[in-house]
């Protein structure tokens, strides 16, 4: 039976929200819906739109079954999915900012949302400027008259830092601003953004919900303040995803709970394992006691998962090289949030504030499922490989 109770336990929502299998005859997951046209019964339903579903592009059940079960977990007043993460970064912003108003973005945010920002928002005649992602309350002084959106992400994008998104909310809303936040690394189960006073949440449903490498998609959540708005840029934009997609990311979600702990508790085995590893300065993981923000992880956050970074003790991009390259089980690709352990070099050259002052370069592994003692292994071999180049 299907239940948006918040009361069950995360697991119990993960399998159950979203939908009931008594509304499909007992099946015990929906139907995958494809659809554009949908039938009006006369005239008068058609000239109202006095139905549930209108048309293709603004909803469908097999759509309802992950916005509704994404609400369950972000206790949102609404959700759309959109055909990726990217385009869950850009249809609500298209939608809140307009030619004239001041963007505040934090500066470790994900690389394709500055460049949308930087390109097309810049175009369009919207005044972008970079925060430090360790701010907090600070960012009412850069807060203008005009400034309508402050961007978030936490922690940020391939250095882990961690914003006081509470303190940053406060001062946005008695601005008059809105906060959005992308939460793909922690996904609400580890962080609910609108219980932190963020309006919007932001999700890669690419990563840990749909959980294979298989798919995109991506989500977008608001609160009750926002959801009209969104769900109307939503429309008017027109960019829905496929009933297929929103069916795999449903059924990834399912079990996305206990993919994550396994994630979580792999990935701080190696972290703890690597801050011993003499070819490693640094490790960038906010769940480590040494990591700068880790007391603010630990207020605001109930769990990490599977991503952080490693800093090479000296060297450049030889070493970095070096180190990719002697990977056997890691592969090298984009994305993260799947079964298979992946590793990417990580280039700073993008950001104006947080730069930071590494030892040595920087790498990005996300640690997938496999056996930790394997995964060791490899990246000793890497490590070796790096220190010899």
């Amino acid at each position: 039976m299907a239940t948006d109770d918040s009361k069950t336990g995360i697991n119990t929502r993960l399998a159950h929200s979203g939908n009931n299998p008594r509304d499909y005859f007992g099946f015990v997951n929906p139907p995958v819906v494809h659809a554009s046209t949908v039938l009006y019964p006369d005239a008068a339903a058609m000239a109202s739109r006095n139905q549930k579903y209108t048309y293709g592009t603004r909803g469908t059940p097999t759509m309802d079954a992950l916005t509704l079960a994404v609400d369950a977990l972000e206790g949102s007043a609404g959700t759309i999915a959109v055909p990726s993460g990217l385009a869950a970064v850009t249809i609500p912003l298209l939608t809140f900012v307009s030619a004239g108003d001041h963007l505040l973005i934090v500066d470790s945010i994900y690389h394709p949302t500055r460049n949308f920002a930087d390109t097309m928002l810049k175009r369009l005649g919207v005044e972008v400027e970079y925060y430090d992602p360790r701010i907090g309350a600070g960012i009412a002084r850069l807060i203008k008259p005009n400034t309508t959106v402050v961007f978030t992400e936490s922690p940020g994008s391939n250095t882990y830092e961690v914003q006081d998104i509470p303190a940053i909310a406060k001062a946005a809303h008695a601005a008059g601003a809105i906060i959005m936040m992308d939460n793909t690394w922690a996904t609400p189960l580890y962080f609910k953004p609108l219980d932190h006073g963020v309006d919007i949440s932001i999700h890669a449903a690419t990563k840990y919900p749909a959980g294979h490498s298989d798919v995109l998609l991506g989500t977008v959540s608001a609160n009750e303040a926002c959801w009209k708005k969104l769900y109307e840029g939503f429309c008017t934009l027109g960019c829905c995803s496929g009933p297929d997609d929103v069916y795999q990311v449903l059924r990834g979600l399912r079990t996305m709970g206990v993919r994550l702990e396994h994630h979580q508790k792999s990935a701080l085995d190696i972290a703890r394992w690597l801050e011993e590893q003499p070819g490693v300065a640094e490790v960038l993981h906010p769940a480590l006691p040494s990591h700068p923000d880790h007391a603010l992880w630990k207020r605001d956050f109930c769990g990490s998962s599977g991503v952080f970074s490693i800093v090479l003790n000296g060297g450049g991009q030889k070493q970095q090289h070096a180190f990719l390259d002697a990977l056997k089980i890691f592969g090298l690709g984009y994305s993260w949030g799947g079964y298979e352990s992946l590793a990417v070099p990580v280039f700073l050259g993008d950001r104006t504030i947080a730069k930071g002052s590494y030892a040595g370069p920087l790498i990005r592994l996300q640690i997938g499922l496999e056996d930790v003692a394997d995964l060791k292994s490899d990246i000793l071999g890497g490590l070796k490989a790096a220190a010899e180049a």
